[in-house]
């Protein structure tokens, strides 16, 4: 049985696995969006968005902590000062994964992890799939407003009839 199992094992040691995804962190951190396989890039999420979460709170004691985790100083810089502002008050989702495919070689499915905030075609989208929402939502308070206006005209009328 498989209860309580937390995690993949992605067919590697527990030290390999470690260093790969810490590997894997230190490059999506850098790069702000990789390409790696569905597995690894889900595994990847579960490792990377608590580091974010430490990052964003900021103290020396959570600094350590991600420190820990990567090693290269430039990487840490980068997140604690432009990544972490870009994040702002998200609490959490900072990650996105796409699946994009199987690889020719292998067959192995393929997916783009990226940072949320960092991918401008996807926020684009999101605003104008938000805009247009708005923009029906109020296309159908005007439309309940006037059949109202109708209706309210209709009854005036036939009040009016009634009254002659």
């Amino acid at each position: 049985m498989k209860h309580s199992v937390k995690g993949r094992k992605l067919n590697r040691t527990a030290s390999h696995r470690s260093a790969l995804l810490r590997n894997l962190a230190t490059s999506l951190l850098k790069h702000k969006r990789i390409r790696t396989t569905v597995a690894k890039a889900k595994e990847l999420r579960t490792f990377v968005e608590p580091l974010l979460t430490k990052a964003i709170v900021g103290d020396l004691h959570n600094k350590k902590l991600v420190m820990d985790s990567i090693k290269d100083k430039e990487v840490v810089k980068e997140l604690f000062s432009s990544i972490v502002t870009t994040l702002g008050e998200r609490k959490g989702g900072y990650t996105r994964v796409v699946k994009l495919g199987r690889r020719l070689g292998d067959g192995a499915e393929v997916a783009i992890i990226e940072l949320v905030d960092y991918n401008e075609v996807a926020n684009q989208k999101a605003v104008e799939n938000k805009e247009k929402k708005e923009a029906k939502g109020e296309a159908k308070k005007a439309k309940a407003a006037t059949k109202g206006e109708i209706e309210d005209a209709k009854v005036v009328e036939e009040t009016a009839k009634e009254k002659k």
